[in-house]
């Protein structure tokens, strides 16, 4: 059956891909963005639209009504800048209160929607070393997961008041649209080519196509709920995945970028390029979904088999 869904932050990568799917698929998707004209040369003529700001939800708590699913993937990005204390507090003001007034618009609507899919991050965790992370582990203790814990926490008050809300902890998204893979191809390209950091740390990772197909699954699989670590089964080590990439492209993979290097690139984020998060998607595996890409050796050559 078809489903009428609002998506926030859709002009992203993920956001992207989520739309052409779900449109594909024959749903109903309403876009929520601060610029109309922008969405609308990146996604399309197929989707409805909305001015929203997330500060003003009187002007657009309306159009929640007699909606299936929300899926909110807006926030302020990462690493977009140096995190100055400035910059610091847009990152968690752009998730907090529009999280916190998403919820408190659909608590005001008649006919109030069956599920809220939040974006979150295993940056939940903190750096962990050899620990095996699953949903139930303990919170971290960084500025990141400090992030995800308030964006997490204002998500969940959606299920007081009966909507089903899930929040995706999410690990590093392969595509060869954007995001890290992007980032990863120059220097191979180049020879130069290696894992950040010491390569010891676990690399918690996911194929698009994978991510995508976990949006969908939580959508229409009504008993999951909470917080959903979203990664692949097959869990690897940075030089693992460095020598993967390098054996996939014929280049080298001896470079290794210290952290004191990357402190002095983008500063105080350093830290979280190179933590370690041993992720296991528990829930996931528990209700039974199947990974197209569960081997990292076979996410890469797909993704890299243009370069």
């Amino acid at each position: 059956m078809n489903k009428k869904i609002i998506i926030t932050g859709a002009t992203g990568l993920i956001g992207t891909e989520l739309c052409n799917v779900l449109i594909g698929r024959g749903d109903e998707v309403t876009i929520f963005t601060r610029n109309i004209e922008s969405a609308k040369k990146i996604l399309g003529s197929k989707l409805a639209y909305v001015k929203w700001d997330y500060k003003n939800p009187k002007a657009w708590q309306d159009f929640l009504k007699n909606q299936d699913a929300v899926i909110h993937l807006a926030g302020a990005n990462l690493f977009g800048k140096r995190w100055t204390e400035k910059y610091k507090e847009v990152i968690i003001e752009s998730r907090e209160l529009s999280t916190r007034n998403l919820v408190a618009a659909l608590r005001s609507v008649p006919n109030k929607v069956k599920v809220l899919i939040s974006s979150s991050g295993v940056g939940y965790y903190g750096s962990r070393g050899e620990e095996i992370l699953t949903e139930k582990s303990n919170l971290g203790n960084d500025f990141l997961a400090n992030v995800c814990d308030v964006w997490e926490r204002e998500a969940e008050k959606a299920s007081e008041i009966g909507i089903r809300t899930a929040m995706l902890r999410q690990g590093i998204v392969l595509s060869n649209e954007g995001g890290a893979l992007t980032k990863f191809l120059p220097p191979f390209k180049f020879f130069i080519g290696g894992a950040l950091g010491n390569g010891k740390q676990w690399f918690p990772w996911i194929h698009i196509d994978d991510l995508i197909a976990i949006y969908l699954f939580i959508l229409d699989n009504a008993e999951i709920s909470g917080p959903v670590n979203v990664g692949s089964s097959e869990t690897v080590r940075m030089n693992e995945f460095a020598k993967f990439f390098g054996r996939i492209l014929n280049r080298p993979s001896i470079f290794n970028v210290p952290e004191f290097a990357l402190k002095i690139l983008v500063g105080e984020a350093a830290s979280t390029i190179v933590s370690s998060q041993r992720v296991v998607p528990q829930k996931l595996i528990d209700h039974a979904f199947k990974f197209k890409f569960e081997n990292l050796d076979r996410a890469l050559r797909d993704l890299l088999k243009s370069s």
